[in-house]
């Protein structure tokens, strides 16, 4: 196909194969464009592109095909059933990442209060997710980006899930509070990884922890002690290749259970442990 734009559904999914966009992320392109589904596409690919839909359709394809994420150019993304609002002030949220709200789930009760704490938010994803499925929780969220945070905040707001969001770095922003569950997906990739041109898009700092992935991780478990409960537990997101170097850094600092869960990939993608002691006169505790 030449640079003229696309006249039929079918001239726009050809275009966009040709600059290596997958036909699946064309179609969602192509449909968020003209409020179609993609069952209405595959019936209807012949059909001519009506007004000025062909350009906004080049447009973003062209845009795809530069490496930016679909979730920003459709502006949301689905996650544990939620549709969240994303943008370049945040992380796309990733598949993987439910495997860490599914074992937070499995920590908590659904018929009693507890105290959660997402560090790194983000988008909200973690936070709102569980506070979704656990109506008695009292969820408070942490991200030193003031985009990010506003971004979860409006997420929360849209999806009438109230959740506490708090701005600055990791358990700075709670002080001497303690709760019944903290997660984190915090930034695990290498300074030098390789894959980091791929992820360009998206924010850097939300991204990396020096040399090897682990700094933030190590920063959080160092400091998760003097926030967890008695039996509270601690559930970290990582690296493919770090679940080992994590099960370590809980062990040394003194959390017992340590234990994994598996991505969709099968990779050992979150490690988590629970802090010594039980509070069995607190109605939250995991």
């Amino acid at each position: 196909m030449s640079d003229a734009l696309p006249r039929t559904v079918e001239d726009a999914l050809t275009h966009a194969r040709a600059l290596g966009v997958d036909r699946l992320d064309a179609q969602l392109l192509v449909g968020a464009v003209l409020d179609r589904p993609r069952s209405w596409l595959i019936a209807h690919d012949r059909d001519p592109l009506p007004g000025d839909t062909a350009q906004r359709i080049a447009t973003l394809i062209a845009r795809r095909a530069a490496g930016e994420p679909v979730a920003y150019l459709l502006g949301e993304k689905e996650f544990f059933g939620l549709t969240l609002a994303v943008n370049p002030d945040v992380l796309v949220p990733r598949p993987d990442t439910e495997t860490l709200v599914e074992w937070a789930l499995t920590l908590l009760p659904s018929d009693a209060p507890a105290d959660v704490l997402d560090l790194g938010t983000g988008s909200g994803a973690i936070a709102l997710a569980i506070r979704h499925h656990r109506a008695r929780a009292q969820v408070s969220a942490v991200d030193a980006s003031a985009g990010a945070l506003q971004t979860a905040a409006d997420n929360g707001a849209r999806l009438n899930l109230p959740v506490r969001w708090l701005a600055g770095s990791w358990f700075a922003p709670v002080g001497g509070e303690r709760f019944d569950l903290v997660v984190s997906n915090p930034p695990y990739i290498a300074e030098d990884d390789a894959h980091l041109p791929a992820l360009r898009h998206e924010p850097r700092s939300a991204l990396t922890a020096g040399p090897d992935g682990l700094d933030d991780l190590r920063t959080i478990v160092a400091q998760a002690p003097g926030h967890l409960k008695p039996g509270g537990w601690l559930l970290l997101e990582h690296g493919w290749d770090q679940a080992d170097a994590v099960a370590q850094l809980l062990t040394d600092t003194g959390f017992h259970e340590v234990s994994h869960r598996l991505d969709l990939g099968g990779h050992r993608r979150c490690t988590g442990g629970q802090w010594p002691g039980l509070s069995p006169t607190h109605p939250g505790s995991v």
